[in-house]
């Protein structure tokens, strides 16, 4: 890069600013709401095992690759993987086309968040009742036959079609909740670093700040032991599963943000003398940790909420019994329940039989597990409506889900926009705050999908394809990309005058062996898995016969076919880029041919394997 241009980009007023923009993007939603729902139905603390080695071997490495090829040639996604070779300039436009796809959806789940935080303050919580019908007569039907905090989100929020064929219409409050994401965003993001790096000291911080208040209160609350031990009780015959392994690795690689081009935008901004290698540590150790820390009060909380259905279920039972065998009302106590239940059994089984009395069982309301939206909006909003001050819980737990999906919002439109400027793409007439604005209201008209009545459906699938396997990909490539065409002598001499020492032998070998390895069985075992299956939904459909069960479905051939296409086309520009410039290559006038090519740099020559 010449001076000038250097001297043009801008930088982080201190280390401390890119370190959180760094770790608000790595610590998203899925710290919260997906990893402690792996530990839960992977046995627990055994979970840890795979998961630890897949962040030593293949997050790690990866996270520093990107690190330190940004800080080296300080440019975004593109410009950093066309200045390595221009066979790989598709790589960066992948990341590019991910960012953007991902933008899309994730913005949409904070919108749904902004709906739940304005409807925090109502007394009481309006998911904590059935509405009255309209004829005024009861309540609604399809409300009592689930949950009033199913009926809120499902009927409420989401207007939700019974099939993803059926569009249904806008729901505009969904529509002015998305504007207002949006705007957030671009308020946030108008002068880019420079107001970015002041917004992270609240949305990289304060949900650290959520999540100890969390803490203490939900290790005060009953059952929370109780959901603490399912939590952490390992379960080992559990790690003999493939899949566990499967999980774990593209958990890790997706929790740190890795391949969206987010990280190497914000390293770019970093001067030349930065210690890279201290920086990933300090980012990986603290997004695993992160997510530790969140499965504590989270389960606390489920244990709580399995505690009190358990209770629930058991005054239920009580009452039944009370009333059909004319007991004294308040003999029949929690503690001596079962002492009660099998006298009556033994005196009038036919009777007991009738009642159809509930099976109660703490271990089977620990079992139901979620994740994502419905950990977020059915299972720990049902949870909020038991605790004491319910509005309060429910206030702060949507902040912290928007603070924690803002910070990682500004990962994914920075991983947009950097390319585009450093690509000069945008004309010298219009201001950076303009086009910022205009990224803004393309991605807000595009996301109106998300707010039809067949919304949650597309979501879910743009969620499951887009970021999976072209990621895996695009960090594949990565990966060979410095390996074989930067090479790794000149990517060492690179580290060892930004940090002052050479990576050391882990790392190296973790980068020519390890990290690709381990990439390519998760991508090939991924597809693998994939392949075996038609993909299927749930479905909320108040007409089936098993509802409130949710009626899962196959996706039919042109939805599966979007599926697959969101799958391949943005890595499709990877191997277009390639033959492009193949061709070029080859149909260039061979005039000056002696000179040297400036893109052979001998990845693998003698002195590559010396660097081992």
């Amino acid at each position: 890069m010449d001076t000038a241009s250097e001297q043009e980009r801008p930088k982080w007023d201190n280390k401390v600013q890119y370190l959180l923009t760094c770790i608000g993007f790595a610590v998203g939603l899925g710290n919260v709401w997906r990893f402690p729902y792996l530990c839960q139905i992977y046995g627990g603390g055994a979970f840890l095992i795979p998961y630890l080695i897949a962040l030593v071997f293949e997050g790690l490495p990866l996270l520093y690759l990107e690190l330190a090829i940004g800080q080296s040639l300080r440019k975004g996604s593109i410009g950093v993987w066309h200045s390595i070779s221009p066979l790989l300039g598709g790589v960066g436009v992948a990341s590019m086309i991910i960012s953007l796809l991902v933008g899309l959806f994730y913005n949409t789940i904070l919108a749904w968040v902004l709906w739940y935080f304005f409807h925090s303050f109502q007394e009481p919580l309006p998911w904590s009742q059935c509405p009255i019908s309209e004829n005024r007569t009861g309540y609604v039907q399809e409300c009592l036959a689930s949950t009033p905090v199913n009926y809120f989100w499902y009927r409420q929020t989401l207007n939700i079609t019974p099939d993803i064929e059926q569009s249904g219409s806008l729901q505009w409050r969904l529509v002015v909740c998305l504007a207002s994401a949006w705007s957030i965003v671009y308020i946030c993001f108008i002068r880019g670093i420079e107001t970015i790096g002041k917004a992270v000291y609240v949305t990289a911080t304060f949900p650290y700040l959520v999540l100890t208040i969390f803490l203490v209160r939900a290790l005060t609350l009953p059952g929370a032991t109780d959901g603490l031990r399912y939590l952490f009780t390992p379960d080992w015959a559990l790690l003999m599963d493939p899949q566990v392994w499967l999980d774990a690795a593209t958990q890790i690689f997706f929790s740190l943000s890795l391949a969206f081009g987010g990280l190497i935008a914000f390293s770019s901004y970093n001067p030349k003398k930065n210690d890279c290698e201290r920086d990933t540590l300090v980012v990986g150790i603290i997004n695993s940790a992160t997510s530790l820390y969140a499965s504590i009060p989270i389960f606390a909380i489920l244990g709580f909420k399995a505690t009190s259905n358990f209770n629930s279920c058991i005054d239920s039972n009580i009452l039944d019994l009370t009333n059909a065998f004319d007991v004294t009302e308040g003999n029949i106590t929690m503690e001596n329940y079962e002492s009660w239940l099998t006298y009556l059994n033994s005196t009038d089984p036919d009777k007991v039989s009738s009642l159809n009395l509930k099976h109660c069982e703490l271990q089977s309301f620990l079992d139901q597990s979620a994740s994502g939206t419905g950990l977020a909006f059915i299972v720990f909003t049902e949870a909020v409506i038991e605790m004491p001050g319910s509005q309060v819980w429910a206030v702060l737990f949507f902040v912290m889900l928007f603070s924690l999906g803002l910070s990682s919002m500004f990962g994914n439109l920075e991983g947009v926009l950097t390319p585009l400027l450093d690509l000069h793409l945008v004309p010298s007439w219009m201001p950076k705050e303009l086009f910022t604005g205009l990224i803004c209201v393309f991605n807000f008209l595009v996301a109106l999908i998300f707010t039809l009545g067949s919304g949650n459906y597309w979501l879910e699938i743009f969620n499951s394809y887009v970021g999976s396997i072209p990621l895996l990909v695009i960090a594949f490539c990565e990966i060979i990309g410095v390996v074989f065409f930067y090479g790794m002598k000149r990517f060492s001499d690179d580290i060892e005058s930004m940090t002052g020492r050479r990576p050391n032998l882990f790392w190296r070998v973790c980068w020519m062996g390890i990290s690709p390895i381990m990439l390519l069985v998760v991508l090939v075992a991924y597809i693998v898995v994939q392949v075996q299956k038609h993909p299927t939904y749930p479905a909320w459909n108040p007409e089936y016969e098993k509802f409130p069960e949710s009626e899962v479905k196959p996706y039919s051939d042109w939805v599966f076919a979007i599926c697959v296409l969101l799958s391949t086309a943005p890595v499709v520009s990877i191997p277009i880029v390639a033959v492009y410039r193949l061709i070029r290559r080859q149909t260039r006038p061979q005039t000056g041919s002696s000179l040297p090519n400036p893109y052979d740099n001998q990845a693998f020559s003698t002195e590559s394997f010396k660097a081992l």
